[in-house]
C-alpha cells in the first residue's frame, strides 16, 4: 500500500506531509515525493488517498488482561482489595477456556478499532489467547498468570514451571515474531520469595521478558515494607534478582524516589494505567519524576473490569493531562512525551526494536485517523490535536506487518458478531452460577 499525500508522524513524532510506502510487511519509503514517479516499476498495490487523514505509528497497550472483557461493567465502585477478593476472583474461578477464547477476540477487535497494533497481556488460558492472536493478526506479548498464596511452596513443585517452559518453546517469537512469551509474577503480595527468585532465573535462562504488578496501591506498598524488612516492592524484586531480564512493571503508583533509581538502573519499563488507577482510587503514578529518572514509561489500559475500555486514546488523553493538574505545572508530560509512551516506548518494552515508529525498514505497524472532523479544526498543531482532541473513533485503519486488520468498520480476520455473541453468552452463564 502507498499512503499518498498524507500527513504523518515521522520517527521524531514531528508532523510531515508526503508519501509512505509499504511492501512485504515493512515500510520501504518515507518522503515528500511520490516514489513511483522516479521509479514507475514500483508496485505498492493500493494507493491510499491521504486527504483529511493522519498516519501515525501503531499504538502499544503494555498492560492488559484481555479476556476480562467478560467482566465489563461488573464489580464497580469498589476499592482494589475488595474488588479483587470479593468480586473478580470468584468470577474468574468460573471462566473456562472455551469462554476465554471469544472474549480474547472481542478484546483484540476493540484494540484494533482504536489503533492498537500490539499489547502485553497477563492472564490465563494461554493456548486460547495465542490462538486468538494467531488468527487475528495482531501482535502480543503473553504471560501466563502466576499467583502464589502458599508462603512455603517452591516453583519447582508447581505445574507453572513446566507450562511456562512449554509456552516459551511452543510460542515465543512465532508467527514471524508477532507472538512473544513473557514470564509473570502477579505481585509481591501474591507470591513468595523463592518463587520470585526462581521465575526470575527461569526468565534469564530462557531469554524472555517478565511482567508484574508493582506498588499499585498504598496498602500494597506499605504492607510489603512491613513484611520484607523495610524493602519496597521494587527493592524486594531487585533483591531477589528478578530484574535481570527486561521487565514491564504495571502501575508503580506508590513508588518512592529510591524505587525510581532501582527501576532506572535495571532497565525496568513502567506501564502507567491512568484510567484504571483513577477508577480504583489508587492514585497517580509519579510519571514526571520517572521520566526525569530516565525510566522507559509506557501506557496501558489494564483490564476492562477496572477501566471498562481498551480505547487507549482515552488513556493517552488522561496521561497527557492529569500530571499537569496533579503537580500544578502545565509543562510536565508534553504531548510528544505522551505519544512516545503509547508508541515507540511500548515497542521497546516488548522487545520490538524494528517497530514503534514510521521509518524505512521498520515493520508496517500503523494506524490512520480521520482528521476531517470539527474537533480537529483548525489544524494549527496536529500533534497537539491528536493527543488533546483525538478520539478512538477517529481511527479508520489499523495495519500490522503490512496487513490491514481493521478498516472502516470491517475486521477481515475476526468474526466480530460471533465473538460478541459468544462472550455475552459466557458472561451470562457465569453470572448465573455465582
Amino acid at each position: 500500500m502507498l499512503f499518498s499525500e498524507i500527513d504523518y508522524l515521522d520517527s521524531n513524532l514531528d508532523v510531515l506531509h508526503g508519501f509512505v510506502g509499504v511492501r512485504d510487511g515493512r515500510i520501504d519509503y518515507v518522503g515528500a515525493n511520490d516514489p513511483t514517479h522516479s521509479n514507475p516499476a514500483l508496485d505498492y498495490g493500493e494507493r491510499y488517498n491521504g486527504a483529511g487523514k493522519l498516519l501515525i505509528p501503531g499504538l502499544y497497550n503494555t498492560h492488559a488482561h484481555a479476556p476480562m472483557v467478560l467482566l465489563r461493567g461488573y464489580a464497580e465502585n469498589l476499592p482494589l482489595q475488595q474488588w479483587l477478593y470479593e468480586a473478580v476472583f470468584p468470577f474468574e474461578d468460573r471462566i473456562r477456556a472455551a469462554q476465554a477464547y471469544p472474549a480474547m477476540l472481542v478484546a483484540i477487535a476493540e484494540m484494533l478499532r482504536f489503533g492498537v497494533v500490539s499489547f502485553s497481556d497477563m492472564y490465563f488460558f494461554t493456548e486460547e489467547r495465542a490462538r486468538a492472536v494467531a488468527e487475528s493478526g495482531i501482535k502480543a506479548n503473553l504471560c501466563n498468570g502466576l499467583m502464589v498464596f502458599d508462603p512455603d511452596v517452591r516453583y519447582e513443585d508447581m505445574p507453572d514451571k513446566e507450562s511456562n517452559e512449554r509456552f516459551v518453546r511452543s510460542y515465543h517469537n512465532t508467527l514471524d515474531e508477532r507472538l512473544k512469551i513473557d514470564l509473570n509474577i502477579h505481585s509481591e503480595y501474591i507470591s513468595n520469595p523463592q518463587v520470585v527468585q526462581a521465575v526470575g532465573q527461569q526468565a534469564l535462562e530462557l531469554g524472555v521478558n517478565t511482567h508484574i504488578h508493582l506498588s499499585e496501591t498504598a496498602r500494597e506498598h506499605e504492607e510489603c515494607k512491613q513484611r520484607r524488612g523495610g524493602l519496597t516492592p521494587a527493592a524486594y524484586f531487585e533483591s531477589l534478582g528478578f530484574f535481570k531480564q527486561p521487565c514491564v512493571a504495571a502501575h508503580c503508583v506508590h513508588t518512592e524516589p529510591e524505587d525510581w533509581q532501582i527501576l532506572a538502573r535495571n532497565g525496568v519499563t513502567v506501564s502507567a494505567n491512568p484510567a484504571s488507577n483513577m477508577k480504583l482510587a489508587s492514585g497517580f503514578a509519579p510519571v514526571p519524576q520517572m521520566l526525569a529518572a530516565g525510566i522507559n514509561v509506557t501506557l496501558g489500559t489494564d483490564g476492562v473490569a477496572s477501566n471498562n475500555s481498551h480505547n487507549i486514546l482515552k488513556d493517552l488523553y488522561l496521561f497527557a493531562l492529569l500530571y499537569k493538574g496533579a503537580t500544578g505545572d502545565p509543562t510536565v508530560v508534553t504531548a510528544k512525551e505522551a505519544l512516545a509512551a503509547a508508541t515507540i516506548n511500548g515497542a521497546r518494552a516488548q522487545g520490538r526494536l524494528d517497530s514503534g515508529s514510521i521509518a524505512v525498514g521498520n515493520r508496517a505497524d500503523v494506524a490512520v485517523l480521520d482528521i476531517s472532523g470539527p474537533w480537529f479544526s483548525p489544524q494549527t498543531d496536529l500533534l497537539n490535536n491528536l493527543v488533546y482532541a483525538g478520539q478512538g473513533s477517529d481511527v479508520v485503519l489499523t495495519m500490522v506487518d503490512g496487513a490491514v486488520l481493521y478498516r472502516d468498520g470491517i475486521y477481515p480476520t475476526i468474526d466480530v458478531k460471533r465473538a460478541i455473541f459468544e462472550t455475552q453468552q459466557a458472561t451470562q452463564a457465569i453470572l448465573a452460577s455465582l
